[in-house]
C-alpha cells in the first residue's frame, strides 16, 4: 500500500532551519508529483511547495520562495523540503502528499484537492 512518512520536524528558533523528508513506500516515487502542505493551529490548510516526478518543475507559494527549496531522490524515495529563515508564523503541521502524474507541469497543480495520498505529518515550531 502507498505510504507517506514526513519526519525532520522540530523546534527552531527564528532565523534557523529545518529540513523536512517525505519518505514514500509502496511504489516507485518516478511517477508521483509531491506537494507539502501545512496546517497552522486555528488556519485552514496551505500548500508550500511542489515539484514534479521528474524534479523539473518546482511551485513555491508567495510566502515561501527565497526561503525555502523543494528536492528529490527518486532513488532514495525520498522528497526533501529545506527551510530557511523560518519565522514564528512557519509554525505548523507540515504534510507531504502524492499524485499520479507523471512528467506534468505541478504549476497549475499545487493545491490540495489534485493530491491523493496523504503523510501524517510533522510538527514545526518556531519560537525563541
Amino acid at each position: 500500500q502507498l505510504q507517506l512518512e514526513e519526519s525532520g520536524g522540530g523546534l527552531v528558533q527564528p532565523g534557523g532551519s529545518l529540513r523536512l523528508s517525505c519518505l514514500v513506500s509502496g511504489f516507485s516515487l518516478d511517477y508521483y508529483a509531491i506537494a507539502w502542505f501545512r496546517r497552522a493551529p486555528g488556519k485552514e490548510r496551505e500548500g508550500v511547495s511542489c515539484i514534479s516526478s521528474d524534479g523539473d518543475d518546482t511551485f513555491f507559494g508567495d510566502s515561501f520562495k527565497g526561503r525555502f527549496t523543494i528536492s528529490r531522490d527518486n532513488a532514495k524515495n525520498t522528497v526533501y523540503l529545506q527551510m530557511n529563515s523560518l519565522k514564528p508564523e512557519d509554525t505548523a503541521v507540515y504534510f507531504c502528499a502524492a499524485e499520479f502524474a507523471p512528467a506534468v507541469s505541478v504549476q497549475a497543480r499545487c493545491t490540495a484537492h489534485e493530491y491523493d495520498y496523504w503523510g501524517q505529518g510533522t510538527q514545526v515550531a518556531v519560537s525563541s
